[in-house]
């Protein structure tokens, strides 16, 4: 069969009509060829952080001690007469003024004694009132030369022996007066009294010092703590570096936190820093004097005390929701750098003061610290800086 001449009339016509359909198909595949290749990257956009830029400013530092309360004064009642308790004159637990009649101990003896010495002392004044009378004459005799050097120097030896007497039998009167006093035991201090250790028809003696009660004042309360010796060091050497003021113990307020996580309302003042550190343990005690108007606090109470009063002048201060912790529990930060790169920094943090870490190392003034968008932030990133308070605002 001879081929069809490609001039043919006929092929031409049936060529002519499958043009369209070959066109159409033409284009379908170079779209579909455009859809399958990758799409050029965009370059994304910065992220955008809220920041803070750093600065010193003062800073009111605090610290929390534990501690206990004690009395103010504490007074043991003891006999200093030996007898008999004949009676109690207050009620236990009461509180007593100074010079109040706790026990009265049986007077008798002692005020025979009394009797007895004041004779004694009547006989000695009278011996020296006779025997000055005799020096008198003698002295009169002894100046017309009628008796002798040694009969003057007799009498005159006779009156001072009389005086001395007169002068032991006064003193006789005076201890037999005291110890008659010394039956009436009364409150040396005001406060409140504790429990009696005797009951009325106990035999107290003055050699053992019996122990009758205890008196304790309890307006104004001491708190006594104890701080490392190691922080009281690095307070020192903080002062003598000047960055921290200059600082005395009566200007250190402290404030009582209680055992069940109240504030006492009455502020304290620190009393003293012992010179002496505890061996045993490495510490330093401290004493606080705190106004107890209510009595509310006891003696022997397990009590917090803030110290408040020294003043950093040039403290840098960061948010604590811009500070995290690594695997190894050590705080960092996120920088905003050159050219607006997140810079991962590690921080010595000290004390929290409010919201806020004090600072001891790692940040300068200046630095812009990101608190806001942290999650999205790495180390390398460059970021849109926001100050916090337009994203605040935004927000």
């Amino acid at each position: 069969m001879k081929p069809i001449p490609e001039r043919c009339p006929l092929f031409v016509r049936h060529h002519a009509g499958l043009q369209p359909a070959l066109a159409l198909f033409g284009v379908c595949a170079i779209i579909l060829a455009g859809c399958g290749r990758p799409a050029a990257p965009v370059a994304a956009a910065p992220v955008e952080v809220g920041i803070v830029t750093l600065e010193q400013r003062p800073a009111a530092l605090t610290k929390e001690l534990p501690g206990r309360t004690n009395a103010y004064r504490l007074a043991e009642v003891r006999a200093r007469v030996d007898g008999i308790v004949l009676k109690r004159h207050f009620t236990e637990g009461a509180d007593v003024t100074e010079g109040q009649v706790l026990y009265q101990i049986e007077t008798a003896p002692y005020e025979a004694a009394l009797a007895s010495a004041r004779a004694t002392q009547a006989r000695a004044d009278a011996n020296l009132q006779l025997t000055a009378q005799s020096e008198k004459r003698q002295s009169d005799l002894f100046a017309i030369k009628a008796i002798s050097q040694q009969d003057y120097d007799n009498v005159v030896a006779q009156l001072r022996v009389a005086e001395a007497d007169a002068a032991s039998a006064a003193a006789a009167v005076k201890v037999a007066q005291i110890n008659l006093d010394y039956t009436a035991v009364r409150a040396p201090i005001a406060g409140r009294v504790g429990r009696s250790q005797v009951t009325e028809g106990a035999y107290v003696r003055q050699a053992e010092a019996t122990l009758l009660t205890t008196i304790q004042q309890l307006d104004p309360i001491y708190l006594d703590m104890t701080e490392a010796n190691a922080e009281v060091l690095r307070m020192k050497e903080r002062i003598a570096q000047g960055t921290v003021g200059d600082l005395q113990p009566a200007q250190v307020s402290v404030t009582l936190v209680l055992e069940d996580g109240r504030t006492y309302p009455e502020k304290g003042v620190m009393q003293f820093l012992d010179a002496t550190v505890t061996p045993t343990t490495g510490s330093v005690a401290l004493r606080a004097l705190v106004p107890n108007p209510r009595q509310e606090l006891l003696p022997g109470m397990f009590v917090r005390g803030r110290l408040e009063g020294a003043i950093m002048p040039r403290a840098i201060l960061v948010p604590q929701v811009a500070v995290f912790r690594d695997a190894r529990g050590e705080p960092y930060v996120f920088l905003v750098g050159e050219g607006d790169k997140i810079e991962q920094r590690s921080i010595k943090a000290g004390q929290t003061i409010g919201d806020q870490w004090l600072v001891e190392s790692g940040l300068a003034a200046g630095e812009r610290i990101v608190v806001e968008g942290t999650q999205k932030v790495r180390s390398g990133a460059t970021v849109r800086p926001v100050p916090l308070a337009v994203t605040q605002s935004k927000s």
